[in-house]
């Protein structure tokens, strides 16, 4: 409790938070120091490090803004479409990769977007003050010519014959303060980078519900249900939820494509975009190697344990020693290996960044020492030793307990405050571990109520992913955090509401299509004949 009330609140810093459980653990008995620390540096660490790698080779050679500017160039600067976009590029890709590894690799493309859109808005403005005061300098005075031709003084002179007066520039204090306090052009900018933002992590969760590579705790139900329309539904809904939130309700304004509809900035912003790609220049040698590492580094994901056919882990003897972590920094360490130049050539386009030594490596470790984000590593391990300490505590026992009492509502209404209560519950906890004290729990009180299990079992299962408020909900919000653009406080309003929109969308889904599909009306066999075995 201590913990999530300084997470919400921010009174300290959010790594320094996340260090409570270390001390505080160890000193009531919890757990013990070496167990707390293990937390701190899980499976995913090692994931984070070897696509912070990768991103460094990215940004050092320019390969995200490529990607970035051609992106903006197909979706074009309506920042409706371009959220849109992303979100479906994010959710195909988590459909196949884990939600963390695809917020990894996304969200530096989506950066890079927002950093030239926030840039070209810059010159933009700076263009527009120039031109309004030159206007003001050559509309002059009303009643007033110029003369500074014929004095050669450049002065300007009344007509009424009074002294000649020397025209005095006085700069907006304002204007310019605000434009160097803050690194956003208008608030408008700053919530569509708030938007994009958070649109990525909301996607990677709904597109790792279709697959079972996309969310672990998909196994479990993973040949029963069909959550393809319910990713869909999510996705449409989630990003009407975003657009309304942070964009407003001037859909027309914000996603048409027609050219009468782009105002002046949005037309000038397009323009900038395409010069800045022209003077990009042909692909390099190191943006086609980071180019190669990334789609195999996409490529190993997938086919790691695909879940269909066997992957290329089933041709080592020994199962479960390899995960994407392994992949990641195996890749990211082939980086510092390979040199930035090209093999067998005197001179190479990657000469204007790579340093004269030609064995100099793709990056160096300063290159990864500048990205990687130490703050986000420690607060995820503090989800992980907060979660921990509630297993081992019984906290999370306790409140499943609490469950208990909901024997006199009808099945409908169990199911909905079981997926609320674990989505609430998710959001402190890991899923699971979320997953392995309420599916017990809610598997024995079906069976109590002479209910399908299923019809909780199921939509518990689902729910469990919407862990979404909070940073330490789960790593993909950690990761979007880390970029600065948004506050817990945005983070608490926006996957409020997608919470509510997930748990409609499941509790639709179950009681429409889910009714017939799995026979939801009858009480199974399987589960009467194992409560008969139970209660002899």
């Amino acid at each position: 409790m201590v913990t999530a009330v300084y997470w919400v609140s921010e009174a300290v810093p959010l790594g320094a938070a996340a260090l409570v459980p270390a001390f505080l653990y160890p000193l009531f008995g919890v757990l013990k120091s070496s167990e707390v620390a293990a937390e701190y540096c899980k499976d995913t660490t090692l994931l984070l490090m070897g696509v912070i790698c990768l991103a460094a080779s990215i940004e050092k050679w320019n390969l995200h803004k490529r990607i970035a500017l051609r992106m903006v160039m197909i979706a074009g600067a309506k920042p409706g479409m371009l959220v849109l976009g992303f979100m479906c590029c994010t959710v195909f890709l988590s459909m196949w990769l884990s939600n963390t590894s695809t917020t990894a690799m996304v969200m530096p493309i989506a950066e890079a977007v927002l950093q030239q859109l926030i840039c070209t808005g810059l010159a933009d403005s700076n263009d527009d003050s120039e031109t309004a005061e030159a206007t003001e300098d050559d509309s002059g005075t009303p009643g007033s010519v110029q003369t500074g031709e014929a004095n050669g003084l450049g002065l300007k002179e009344f007509i009424n014959g009074h002294l000649p007066q020397v025209a005095i520039e006085i700069p907006n204090v304002k204007r310019v303060r605000a434009r160097r306090d803050s690194q956003y052009p208008t608030k408008r900018d700053h919530m569509i980078c708030k938007c994009l933002s958070l649109s990525i992590t909301y996607a990677a969760t709904i597109g790792g519900l279709i697959t079972i590579t996309g969310t672990s705790t998909n196994l479990i139900f993973a040949e029963q249900f069909n959550t393809f329309p319910i990713a869909i539904i999510m996705l449409v809904l989630t990003w009407l939820w975003l657009h309304f939130l942070f964009l407003g309700c001037n859909f027309r304004e914000t996603c048409s494509l027609s050219k009468k509809r782009k105002t002046r900035r949005e037309m000038l912003s397009e323009k900038r975009i395409h010069e800045e790609y022209a003077k990009l220049g042909p692909i390099s040698y190191p943006e086609v190697v980071t180019g190669v590492f990334f789609i195999l580094m996409t490529v190993l994901w997938f086919t790691r344990e695909p879940g269909f056919v066997p992957g290329w882990t089933s041709l080592f003897e020994k199962k479960g020693y390899r995960t994407d972590a392994t992949v990641s920094v195996l890749l990211g360490f082939l980086l510092f290996l390979i040199p930035a130049r090209r093999p067998f050539s005197s001179s190479s386009p990657s000469s204007r960044n790579a340093d004269d030594d030609p064995l100099a490596p793709m990056i160096t470790w300063k290159d990864f020492q500048r990205l990687m984000p130490w703050e986000i590593v420690i607060l995820v391990g503090g989800g992980y030793a907060l979660a921990a300490g509630c297993k081992v505590s019984g906290l999370s026992v306790w409140i499943g307990r609490q469950l208990e009492p909901m024997s006199g509502l009808p099945p409908w209404a169990v199911t909905l405050l079981a997926c609320l209560l674990v989505s609430a519950v998710t959001e402190f906890a890991s899923n699971p571990a979320t997953l392995t004290v309420f599916l017990p729990i809610l598997s024995a009180l079906s069976e109590t109520l002479q209910i399908n299990p299923l019809h909780t079992l199921i939509p518990s299962t689902m729910c469990v992913s919407f862990g979404v408020m909070l940073p330490v909900g789960n790593p993909p919000n950690a990761i979007v955090f880390s970029y600065g653009h948004v506050k817990i406080s945005d983070m608490v309003k926006a996957g409020f509401g997608v919470n509510l929109i997930g748990v409609a969308v499941v509790m639709l889904a179950i009681t429409t299509w889910g009714v017939p599909l799995f026979n939801l009306t009858e009480f199974p066999a399987w589960a009467a004949a194992r409560n008969v075995t139970g209660s002899l």
